[in-house]
């Protein structure tokens, strides 16, 4: 029996897998966060608090003992912590917008590039370096008393282990310190955003992955439990995206693109990021769009609908959505991919007193359909795509998706975080596993031609409306 321990956003989940890969329970919580004149703060003991809760309800009801477990979960934002992993201050979220200020400042200066040509890291607002500078410059009491600054799964495993310091893996430490050819942190990096006075917060990075065995808090006392990688690529390797030039859509709450790449090119336009990975010389370049279904979920509870209407709401208006339009960019820190943007604002175009609330619902999925194409493009699809997540449990908005990219979607269901968790747990500890197993896709979506057709036209309108979006945000 395998555990995959997934900390979400908004979720928490465990997941047990048996050894050929076959999902035998999920226990899920949700987690809050708060949102507030574009902060955006988490409890780190609620998110604790979550884990333990279903590891507990898991584990009581698992017939088998547990040979071993896995841990993904969130990546960015800023997780303050003491000696023993307790919070110092709430977290703040990847989605946290505070420092966009500073972003622009590193933008017009040309810090932002030297950073991103160091270590392929597009630097957003909500990012740790960003976090960092705005608490030093803010807070620095805060930084004063914390022992690291963390990501969330680096947290919940130092509390799991009762470890004595806190450590996180290259996949997290990549945004944005890391060297990706080296595989340390770029001190000159940390002395760029002046932030060289809080190295000490920086936790060492665990390579391989970190390992420890759980204080019997959620697990049975002595469960092997390994620490990473973060949610994105612990889903890539879920969804057995570990070829050069495959790639993974994963529609969640954070809409995240990622393509697997021997190749490091920092000569580019600055935007996304490349993930290190368990294997030197591999990395996913990622274009990860700040928002997924969370738009999906403002325009069903403005218009209020239910999510268990989304397929009629969408078979009940055509494609194009009666002239009705949606730039999608509802973070209040902007968008990161695959172009930084902290002042963009999401649009509603071409409504009139004949618009209905599947307009609304259909010109939504259809906008973050384009960023999705937009994103993939830009991290350099040459192979297959798989898709993941939520949104992938609406049929409809799933052929939609195939229809706006104009290609076939490999759909993999389940826990594909927590899958990938295992998976990069099994590997750390050699315990042999049948990967491709674990992997297979549920089914493969094609899209219809004729649909293909219009939205190819309509992604070329997309990207004419979203130039002028990010003209009006920079004045």
């Amino acid at each position: 029996m395998f555990v995959g321990i997934d900390v979400g956003t908004s979720m928490v989940k465990a997941a047990a897998f048996d050894r050929t890969g076959r999902q035998l329970g999920v226990e899920a919580r949700a987690v809050g966060y708060g949102v507030r004149h574009g902060a955006v703060e988490q409890d780190m003991r609620a998110v604790y608090a979550a884990v333990v809760g279903v590891l507990r309800e898991l584990t009581g009801r698992l017939e088998e003992p547990v040979e071993l477990a896995g841990l993904t979960g969130q990546g960015d934002g800023v997780w303050l912590v003491d000696a023993a992993g307790r919070q110092v201050r709430p977290a703040l979220s990847w989605m946290d917008g505070r420092a966009h200020e500073l972003v622009d400042q590193w933008m017009a200066d040309g810090t932002f590039e030297t950073v991103f040509r160091r270590t392929g890291s597009a630097m957003f607002p909500g990012c740790p370096g960003p976090l960092l500078a705005w608490l030093d410059r803010h807070e620095p009491a805060s930084l004063d008393r914390a022992a690291a600054a963390v990501f969330c799964k680096d947290m919940v495993f130092q509390r799991l282990t009762a470890a004595e310091r806190a450590v996180t893996d290259v996949s997290d430490a990549s945004m944005p310190f890391l060297d990706p050819r080296t595989r340390r942190y770029d001190n000159g990096v940390v002395e760029l955003l002046g932030l060289t006075h809080r190295r000490r917060l920086l936790p060492p990075v665990g390579d391989p992955i970190a390992t420890g065995e759980a204080s019997g808090v959620g697990l049975p006392a002595g469960t092997p439990l390994a620490n990473g990688p973060y949610d994105l690529p612990a889903c890539a390797l879920g969804a057995g995206v570990t070829a050069p030039g495959d790639g993974l859509l994963i529609v969640g709450t954070c809409l995240a693109s990622l393509v697997a790449t021997a190749e490091l090119d920092l000569s580019g336009e600055p935007a996304g990021l490349y993930i290190s990975t368990d294997r030197p010389g591999h990395w996913l370049r990622a274009m990860p769009a700040m928002v997924g279904t969370a738009a999906l979920d403002w325009v069903l509870a403005t218009t209020g609908a239910r999510h268990d209407e989304l397929d009629a709401l969408l078979a009940e208006a055509p494609p194009g959505a009666s002239g009705v339009r949606v730039l999608p960019y509802l973070a209040p820190s902007g968008e990161r991919a695959p172009f930084v943007e902290p002042g963009l604002r999401a649009e509603l175009l071409g409504v009139s007193l004949e618009t209905r609330p599947a307009h609304l619902v259909r010109a939504t999925c259809e906008g973050i359909g384009y960023a999705a194409r937009h994103c993939i493009q830009a991290a350099g699809l040459t192979g297959t795509l798989a898709v993941c997540g939520g949104g992938t449990r609406s049929p409809a908005w799933t052929q939609l998706l195939a229809d706006v990219l104009g290609r076939p979607l490999r759909v993999v269901e389940g826990e594909v975080g927590a899958r990938g968790a295992v998976l990069a747990a099994a590997e750390r500890y050699g315990v042999p596993l049948d990967s491709a197993a674990w992997t297979e896709p549920t089914r493969v979506i094609e899209p219809a031609p004729d649909r293909a057709a219009f939205y190819t036209k309509g992604y070329d309108e997309h990207l004419e409306l979203l130039a002028r979006a990010r003209r009006r945000a920079r004045r």
